[in-house]
């Protein structure tokens, strides 16, 4: 994506549900959770690069130890700091204890995460707070170890402030701040009321049903609960995406589905999605429940998962991909006048390649139609056919990222020339003058990239015309389930309709929309309507991206520039089970997304810079 947006996050559990020697005797190392949560937290670190953060739960644990043990590191490295700050404490012990890797009850007394359960977080910061305070997890702790919890998940509320009222709970600011802050304190409230009601045996089925109903958002979260019971769960619409595995020996759940597969060498079958609204819950005893905690509500799976942020290595995933390329081939050969012979096709690095195989495949679908209707038309002859049959579609690797650039020098027209360089091209691809390079771009949200840096770079190559295609339909609304796209006028296709609307003559639709979202504040209805949608209402998809083109082109480029979009039907078709698809259309799943519209609308008419959540 030439357009970087921040996603929150990634997360993986592991119950482990035999004793510790178990896994020694087996496989030859009391590390065996440790290894397969390492494992886990790599194989997602594409879901966050701000920070990371483990917690276990030791289960049995003798008296004077501590149970629950938690660490947390910003930065980009931080799951190797972790680990490796695993690894010193194991080095430190075995000073002390030479043969202590024999010994599994001795390292479980000893090290503070070998436990049965454990925990893990990636995180990206989409509050703009990458400090370690808002790493996950969190902890509620308690003398009581059936009070105690802590928590991770991949989530945003927008709903924080009513849940901290429902409570009459007054936090700390960086609790406040968190949306994790508001979960766990809610959680952590009905914990304890189950405590108090059965102390004997911890009902989190219904802890669980009685707290997330006050959840506004899309979420998946883990909780460990001091006493050794632990679970996995995902909202009613599916927004965020989970998945968990179980066998005789081991619980395991992940946001993503080749993270287990791979971490744990089991097939795509075994692995199972977390349903919407359902949650894993084991018990101390290592009892595994499935049950569903909240109402049956529509599927509204996030469409981004598939077109940018979980890994292409899902196979479901990789189809969808090029499927979303494929779907944009007819619009494309329209675009060209169908004259592939002078368009050289391309994509902009590195997670745009999925779906630019699925264009050429629809490229080559088009051409090979044209090869078979003149060689059976019986007018060429035999040279004529070889070099139809020999006509391929014209591929390039135009774009070169290039990763260990650094824009460091802050003074704006310096950085903007720096950033031209971020990426590079090949030179001698083109036919000057002639040629239309069509690159594909997973998606387009500000823009930014692409008139700064990729279209003066291929502009350089000399071509006729340059189309950027994007795999995703025009993001037009915040997001507020996990995305950080939450200011409105970031948006380039808002951008580009506000700019229609003052040459049209219609400016005063900012004006109504304004005055209805604050008379909406005003009366306590803000979450009833998305009214933003009108700004969009007067114009076409392709007039919007008409308007983004002349927007995108700066005014030293020669070649043309168009701008193509997936449409929504294109999307549907790609991606059938995710049709969570709020920053494009404005349908948003729960009532607080209508209000984060309007909100991030009043603050761009007021001029505020902040989120509007």
């Amino acid at each position: 994506m030439s357009d970087a947006i921040r996603h929150e996050c990634g997360l993986a559990y592991i119950r482990l549900l035999k004793p510790l020697a178990y896994y020694h005797r087996k496989y030859g190392t009391t590390f065996y959770g440790l290894n397969k949560l390492y494992l886990l937290m790599e194989k997602q670190h594409n879901r966050g690069q701000d920070g990371a953060g483990i917690a276990t739960v030791k289960l049995n644990v003798e008296p004077g130890h501590q149970f629950m043990h938690r660490l947390r590191i910003s930065g980009s490295n931080a799951i190797g700091q972790i680990f490796q700050n695993v690894q010193q404490e194991v080095a430190e012990m075995e000073k002390m204890y030479p043969d202590m890797r024999q010994h599994p009850g001795l390292m479980k007394g000893y090290l503070k995460f070998m436990g049965e359960v454990l925990l893990g977080h990636l995180r990206y910061g989409t509050q703009g707070k990458n400090n370690v305070e808002f790493c996950h997890p969190f902890i509620k702790p308690n003398i009581n170890p059936a009070r105690n919890l802590t928590m991770a998940g991949n989530f945003n509320l927008v709903n924080t402030d009513e849940l901290f009222k429902l409570l009459d709970a007054h936090p700390t600011t960086t609790i406040r701040e968190s949306d994790l802050g508001a979960m766990i304190e809610t959680i952590h409230y009905y914990l304890c009321m189950a405590d108090e009601t059965n102390p004997q045996k911890l009902n989190l089925e219904g802890v669980l049903k009685q707290a997330t109903t006050h959840f506004d958002g899309g979420f998946v979260f883990s909780g460990l609960v001091g006493n050794g019971d632990s679970f996995v769960m995902r909202d009613a619409h599916g927004i965020r995406p989970a998945y968990f595995y179980k066998d005789d020996e081991i619980v395991v759940a992940a946001s993503e589905r080749p993270a287990i597969m791979t971490a744990f060498h089991v097939p795509l079958e075994e692995v199972q999605e977390l349903q919407p609204g359902h949650a894993i819950i084991v018990s101390k005893e290592g009892e595994f429940s499935n049950p569903r905690i909240l109402p049956e509500k529509e599927l509204k799976a996030c469409s981004f998962e598939r077109i940018y942020f979980s890994r292409g290595s899902d196979t479901e995933i990789y189809k969808e991909r090029k499927q979303l390329g494929r779907n944009l081939a007819e619009t494309v050969l329209n675009a060209v006048d169908h004259k592939l012979k002078n368009t050289i096709v391309s994509f902009i690095p590195n997670t745009a390649e999925t779906a630019f195989y699925g264009l050429i495949k629809g490229l080559e679908q088009f051409l090979n139609k044209i090869k078979i209707e003149r060689i059976t038309s019986g007018k060429l002859n035999n040279e004529e056919i070889a070099e139809m049959i020999s006509r391929r579609v014209r591929i390039e690797k135009i774009a070169i990222k290039d990763v260990k650039m650094r824009t460091f020098i802050t003074e704006d027209a310096s950085r903007n020339e720096m950033v031209q360089h971020v990426y590079d091209i090949t030179y001698g691809t083109v036919e000057r003058g002639v040629d239309t390079i069509v690159v594909i771009d997973d998606s387009i949200v500000r823009g930014t990239t692409l008139r700064e840096s990729i279209i003066k770079m291929l502009d350089r190559l000399g071509p006729k015309r340059i189309i950027i295609v994007s795999s995703a339909p025009q993001i037009r609304y915040p997001d507020c389930y996990g995305i950080d796209m939450s200011r409105m006028g970031d948006f380039i296709a808002f951008q580009a309709a506000v700019a229609l609307l003052k040459e049209n003559g219609k400016e005063d639709v900012l004006n109504k929309v304004y005055e209805l979202c604050k008379a909406a504040e005003a009366n306590g209805t803000l979450t009833t309507t998305n009214f933003v949608k009108a700004i969009y209402h007067d114009f076409t998809p392709q007039e919007i991206s008409a308007k983004i083109a002349t927007m995108l082109r700066p005014d030293d480029v020669t070649a043309e520039v168009d701008v193509i979009y997936q449409s929504i039907e294109g999307l549907y078709d790609a991606c059938p089970k995710n049709h969570g698809d709020w920053y494009f259309t404005g349908n948003y799943p729960t009532p607080g997304g209508n209000r984060v519209a309007n909100k991030a609308f009043m603050n761009y008419m007021e001029r505020k810079e902040g989120r509007g959540y």
